[in-house]
């Protein structure tokens, strides 16, 4: 069994939260819009770290991070990409690349909406982590956690950080 954190839109912010709740996590993935490459930094050295880089992330953390990331977790086909949009509402060429590659999952950022979906049509979950970071429209700060055991995804929690106002801590 693989326990897997997952978050999205740092935007340059890691609370410090996210270790706690990511303790007992094997792996920690990121959605994209990582911000600045020390959150990445503190990430990686706390677990392996997988992820996309985001619209707003600089040469650093793309040099670091692809657009798209297949692999497989287990025996899970796994897809990223930060612009994804959700089931019904891929972003532009999403569709036609998940019906390429066929994943189980597919993870996307970007909307700083939480959302768990399955897609009938394509045969894959989506997984949308919301966002973690203080910039952005969303009120409250999500993360994710799940397990991928052999060919199945299961235990998903959503974690509220909490209000960006309430759990805001360090700069800007």
């Amino acid at each position: 069994m693989t326990k897997i954190g997952l978050l999205s839109d740092t935007h340059s912010y890691l609370p410090e939260a996210v270790f706690d709740h990511f303790k007992a996590v094997d792996e920690i993935w990121h959605g994209g819009d990582v911000g600045d490459i020390s959150v990445l930094d503190r990430l990686a050295a706390f677990k392996p770290l997988r992820g996309v880089y985001g619209n707003i992330d600089g040469a650093a953390v793309r040099s670091r991070f692809p657009l798209d990331n297949l692999f497989f977790c287990e025996e899970v086909k796994v897809l990223m990409r930060h612009i994804g949009g959700y089931p019904g509402r891929y972003a532009p060429g999403v569709r036609d690349l998940i019906k390429k590659e066929k994943p189980r999952l597919f993870i996307s950022g970007h909307s700083h909406i939480l959302k768990i979906m399955y897609d009938e049509k394509l045969a894959c979950l989506h997984m949308n982590p919301g966002a973690c970071g203080k910039q952005g429209w969303h009120q409250v700060q999500t993360l994710v956690k799940f397990a991928i055991e052999g060919s199945n995804i299961t235990d998903c929690q959503v974690i509220e950080l909490g209000k960006k106002s309430s759990s805001a801590e360090g700069p800007q």
